[in-house]
């Protein structure tokens, strides 16, 4: 029996599903691995901490996987994917495939069909392929100039409408939202943290974002509504480019920040139907760790020429 593993290396977490040909056997997650966020160092401890654990949940050796494939930001960069692959090296002896976040989320919200997939995690970025195999990527420039609508771009947003509202004398909850997760107590500590460098953690601050806009607070449910306007504007550009605007284009989301904000998911909804009302917009985020078990498959078999893999 072939044994398989698909990794999903995002800035906050990393995700490692094993499977064999039909179903997931196990899985493991740790803490981010994304190098060009968390370095070199980090990653490592991540990624073979997240094997371990789903082997562990298998109950196999890493030596018993046949094909890994693993997805992550700059994947594209040769220094990036010879790290990833020093690191797997070292516990692993299977064949190995790095390639892009963009690329194993697309493969879990239509595996090889066409379509668009907006992802929302600590970053952003909005990918597409067409029935000919052209693609066109979209944003996820890094959080200084880009990542509209991402985790770090929240936390940010929020901490701007937090003291823009302290301003004008208001007490929101927003404003005690971004206090507790940066551990300080007031507004002038807030500043301090916010303008410190190196840039303090704002992707860490939209869990409590989204817990002040389910509470009500109206500047934290407008700063989310705001994300998934943006979300849904990458998603255009991907349509019209790759599709010349066609209405009917499939449309998926991945990322954490759809999972846990209703509040983004709709905005985005809103926002890609206004430009094309009959877009096929899934319901479900798509998980991309199982585009990225789906792609270690995938590829084993078109290696062993067994099938075709796109």
């Amino acid at each position: 029996m072939a044994i398989y593993l698909g990794i999903d290396g995002g800035g906050s977490k990393t995700s490692c599903w094993i499977g064999d040909e039909n179903s997931v056997i196990g899985q493991g997650r740790a803490e981010g691995s994304n190098i060009i966020r968390v370095g070199e160092a980090k990653a490592r401890q991540a990624l073979l901490r997240a094997i371990e654990l789903a082997c562990n949940d298998a109950k196999i050796i890493p030596d018993e996987i046949n094909h890994t494939c693993v997805g992550l930001a700059g994947a594209a960069r040769p220094e990036v994917s010879a790290a990833v692959r020093r690191i797997l090296g070292e516990v692993l002896n299977s064949r190995l495939d790095v390639v892009g976040d963009m690329v194993i989320a697309l493969e879990a919200a239509f595996g090889g069909e066409p379509g668009v997939v907006v992802i929302a995690g600590t970053g952003s970025i909005a990918y597409g392929r067409d029935a000919h195999d052209q693609t066109v990527r979209v944003g996820g420039w890094g959080p200084v100039v880009s990542d509209e609508g991402s985790a770090y771009w929240i936390g940010k947003a929020a901490v701007a409408a937090a003291l823009r509202g302290f301003d004008e004398g208001q007490q929101t909850l927003l404003l005690d939202a971004v206090m507790k997760p940066w551990q300080v107590e007031t507004h002038a500590q807030i500043v301090m943290t916010a303008n410190a460098s190196p840039a303090p953690d704002f992707a860490g601050l939209c869990t409590a974002v989204c817990l002040a806009a389910d509470l009500g607070d109206g500047t934290a449910r407008r700063v989310l509504a705001r994300a998934g306007e943006e979300l849904g504007a990458l998603g255009k550009i991907v349509v019209r480019r790759l599709f010349d605007g066609k209405s009917n284009v499939q449309i998926g989301m991945a990322g954490s920040v759809f999972v846990h904000s209703h509040i983004v998911r709709e905005a985005f909804r809103d926002t890609v139907k206004d430009a094309y009302p009959d877009a096929n917009i899934q319901a479900a985020v798509a998980e991309p760790v199982s585009g990225a078990l789906a792609l270690a498959r995938k590829n084993a078999q078109r290696k062993s020429g067994k099938g075709a893999a796109r």
